[in-house]
């Protein structure tokens, strides 16, 4: 059945001459009364008429499925554009709704952990950072694979570095992994927490120059080369975002919690807009 007749027939032929053209959240029920997927828009009308349109290309699949789904949609209109892409992660963060994925599973945001205890040094990686009240956690970080891939290359180069791996005593939660050094040639409590809060691009820089003077570590030159280029591409697409985001808009927190990180992005994604805004609101007063 085409799109258009489905949608009018689920939801009604007269729906869209109620929705504003106004930034706003959607939900959409299905015929069980469940929420089954949350939208955002900048025009609430033009996007809703989307879905009543919808086509038969691969790219509005979803919005078909949606559409059979649907029974009922409610909309809320906002007063801009971010405040609609607030609401939205909020919601999506609360309900799951199965339609959504991006944004739903932001408890699986990870962190590493970082310790020092008598010149031995620990790391951790977990999603779970309360159930390490001892380590100095840094993120969250959205990329499951970005991050592991970097905690096991913080491990491999630290082992050039250190007379031997301690194995952990303590207790580790699923899905956790700890690893600790004892005293490790130099200081890395200082330069990998640089490092990892974004704060020093030559933090990596120290850890090459203190792995060209061993002999282990040049002879395994390629396994070293690999886990150098796991933390750079860690640092590009993890670090280096979320430090630009928070200096962005202002945010001091260190940690970012796991529910803080989307909308912190949202923010910073949106605050030429928020600002321009901002300022036509000041000039229309003023000019009042």
């Amino acid at each position: 059945m085409p799109s258009k007749r489905l949608f009018d027939r689920h939801v009604g032929d007269a729906f869209l001459a109620g929705v504003p053209a106004a930034p706003g959240v959607y939900r959409v029920h299905d015929e069980a009364g469940e929420l089954v997927y949350v939208g955002k828009a900048k025009n609430l009308k033009r996007r809703l008429a989307q879905y009543r349109d919808a086509g038969r290309r691969k790219r509005h699949a979803k919005m078909r499925d949606i559409v059979r789904a649907a029974r009922h949609i409610e909309f809320e209109a906002c007063p801009s554009h971010l405040e609609a892409c607030l609401l939205e992660a909020k919601l999506i963060r609360e309900h799951r709704p199965r339609f959504n994925v991006a944004g739903a599973y932001h408890f699986l945001y990870q962190f590493l952990g970082l310790r020092q205890n008598s010149g031995d040094l620990a790391l951790c990686y977990t999603t779970r950072p309360d159930d390490f009240p001892d380590y100095s956690p840094h993120g969250a970080y959205r990329s499951r694979q970005a991050t592991r891939d970097a905690f096991w290359a913080l491990v491999k180069l630290l082992r050039y570095l250190a007379p031997a791996e301690r194995p952990s005593s303590e207790p580790v939660p699923r899905y956790s992994f700890v690893r600790s050094f004892r005293k490790p040639a130099g200081t890395w409590l200082a330069p990998l927490t640089r490092f990892l809060r974004g704060d020093d691009t030559d933090a990596l820089r120290e850890l090459v120059l203190a792995l060209l003077a061993k002999p282990a570590a040049r002879r395994h030159a390629k396994e070293v080369e690999a886990s150098l280029f796991a933390l750079r591409t860690f640092r590009a697409d993890e670090i280096a975002p979320l430090a630009r985001a928070r200096a962005r808009t202002g945010y001091a927190a260190w940690p970012v919690p796991q529910a803080e990180r989307d909308p912190l992005f949202l923010r910073a994604k949106y605050a030429d807009d928020e600002r321009a805004a901002w300022r036509q609101a000041r000039k229309t007063h003023n000019l009042s």
